[in-house]
């Protein structure tokens, strides 16, 4: 008797719809973030906070160039631009509710929000792993079929392309999305990361999640190894072509036009790689949230210094809308 009624008394109506909303999904996370991790979380706050300015305003700028310079309006710089807009895109999804939550203290994120910051995250780096396969595939044309790049890259071209990388992309978001917020959390909803990225809110699932890890994993490769093997054969093509100029001068700027693209392609794809590749023996939540911090925030910051700084047809039309008098050169 004594039994039956302690446990009436703990099946209150309250306890039962506490018990559904922690096992169903319905109740908030908790984005644990790195602030509480860090000495000084205010300064922090504000290093980020510039650097996401900084971010914004320069990819804004490289765009604005683009847009503005018809001597830029090419295949190439095309490209340049939707990858600058990518990058101000997934830093929006991110940062600004990061600083948010330091500023008012609340690290709460509803299980839509969580799963909407999921999807639009996946769908921009899904389409980034694309994008950055088209651009080494534009280099190769530019580069190895000089005299049919017009006809093999032309503005339709470049639309269907950038509308495949977009559909590929999104095509990641509504697949893992879906399946990873449908997953019951029955424990802790403390996320150790700043953002909804679909490993973290795994691990918080009480179900046996083995095969979905399985399965994104094998994604993950197919999203990796697709956009790899296109940009490995393209520069290989392109080395090929290069060690065969009789010009210095056209070797030159045939490897200062890719190395820039090498040197994102290395940094965005290496971080992908740890993330979603390596076993989960080699994660640990802090090493997590660095990896996430140096691809999510630092790369939309170097990508348009690495485009305009080692670029000459950016500076002087970056010198003519400062109103300088540029000598334009075409490479």
């Amino acid at each position: 008797m004594n039994l039956e009624k302690q446990r009436s008394e703990k099946e209150t109506p309250m306890n039962i719809i506490t018990w559904m909303n922690n096992y169903t999904g319905l109740s908030d996370f908790t984005l644990v973030g790195f602030f509480s991790q860090s000495k000084h979380p205010v300064l922090l706050a504000v290093v980020i906070f510039v650097v996401f300015l900084m971010a914004l305003s320069g990819n804004a700028l490289l765009i604005l160039l683009v847009l503005s310079d018809t001597r830029l309006h090419t295949p190439m710089y095309f490209f340049i631009s939707q990858l600058s807009l990518m990058d101000m895109m997934y830093i929006s999804v991110t940062v600004p509710k990061m600083l948010m939550d330091q500023v008012l203290g609340s690290h709460k994120i509803s299980a839509a929000a969580c799963g909407m910051q999921m999807f639009l995250y996946a769908t921009i780096v899904g389409s980034e792993f694309f994008l950055l396969a088209v651009m080494s595939y534009d280099r190769y044309v530019a580069i190895c079929h000089p005299l049919h790049y017009p006809v093999l890259m032309n503005r339709r071209v470049c639309l269907l392309l950038m509308s495949a990388c977009w559909s590929l992309g999104s095509l990641d978001g509504f697949i893992l999305t879906p399946i990873t917020m449908t997953f019951p959390f029955c424990g802790s909803r403390e996320i150790h990361h700043f953002f909804c990225e679909v490993p973290a809110v795994t691990k918080l699932s009480c179900s046996d999640t083995w095969l979905y890890e399985t399965l994104m994993y094998l994604c993950c490769v197919l999203m990796l190894l697709i956009p790899v093997t296109v940009i490995s054969s393209s520069y290989s093509f392109i080395l090929l072509t290069v060690i065969r100029m009789n010009s210095a001068e056209g070797r030159k700027k045939a490897l200062a036009t890719c190395s820039s693209h090498m040197t994102v392609v290395i940094l965005f794809y290496g971080a992908a790689i740890y993330t979603y590749m390596l076993p989960a023996s080699f994660h640990t939540a802090g090493n997590d949230m660095v990896v996430s911090v140096f691809y999510t925030i630092l790369t939309p910051l170097l990508n348009p210094l690495i485009y305009s700084l080692r670029n000459k047809n950016v500076t002087e039309a970056l010198k003519k809308l400062l109103g300088v008098n540029p000598s334009f050169k075409e490479q």
